[in-house]
């Protein structure tokens, strides 16, 4: 199968995307008025690539609504950061509340989106991407477990490959489970796909065909 094989602005064949470009791709899918957390790491970078006056309100668990970019020099506040302890800026209206608050806020259904990084997603959209279980592994344990439940649509922001080769869109997790079912999209640097009841379909390729895509993954992707 040919290929969607577009950029993230451009429409020309690309090669597999880097950080900012996955980042880029993200802030184009999310629709103007909505209400988004960006999870600590690779998804933070969705606030520089959103465009001014979109209306996306970002939510951080750490109690801040209405998050900007990330602060460059001369704008930094150390009292202000996301949680991920990155200095943002804020926008105008911005409000600040008790971490208590914000977890409500996520609990609640009130989120309209999440955007996560993962170590693991399988076919079915159950999220790994807290703990690897290995000994000498620090476990990251966060807001992720409520934002899986809690917010209407997950997106997941990860490379599809490990370093080692091996694919992180997987049949199964093997590493501790974040949640179940809970993921709607997956965006890497090779693939978008989105994770359906009838199971996964690659709704746009970067640098490799759904072909070439299906025989490196042992999860099966649609074809129609």
């Amino acid at each position: 199968m040919t290929a969607t094989n577009t950029a993230t602005g451009t429409g020309a064949p690309r090669g597999r995307l880097g950080k900012h470009e996955m980042a880029a791709l993200v802030a184009r899918d999310i629709p103007a008025g909505s209400f988004v957390n960006l999870g600590i790491g690779q998804p933070t970078l969705v606030a520089d690539h959103l465009p001014a006056g979109s209306g996306v309100v970002l939510h951080t668990e750490n109690g801040m609504l209405n998050m900007g970019p990330a602060a460059k020099e001369g704008e930094i506040d150390p009292d202000l950061t996301n949680a991920g302890k990155v200095p943002v800026t804020e926008l105008p209206g911005a409000a600040y509340f008790h971490h208590a608050d914000s977890f409500a806020m996520m609990r609640g259904g009130h989120l309209d989106i999440c955007v996560l990084g993962a170590f693991q997603v399988s076919g079915r959209g159950d999220l790994a991407n807290w703990h690897t279980g290995a000994p000498d592994a620090i476990p990251a344990v966060g807001g992720a477990m409520d934002l899986a439940i809690g917010a209407k649509k997950v997106f997941v922001m990860m490379t599809l490959f490990a370093k080692d080769g091996s694919p992180k869109l997987v049949p199964e997790c093997t590493y501790p489970l974040t949640g179940l079912g809970c993921v709607d999209r997956v965006y890497t640097d090779l693939a978008v796909l989105d994770i359906t009841p009838e199971g996964v379909r690659a709704t746009r390729t970067f640098g490799i065909t759904v072909d070439e895509l299906a025989e490196r993954l042992e999860v099966p992707l649609l074809t129609a």
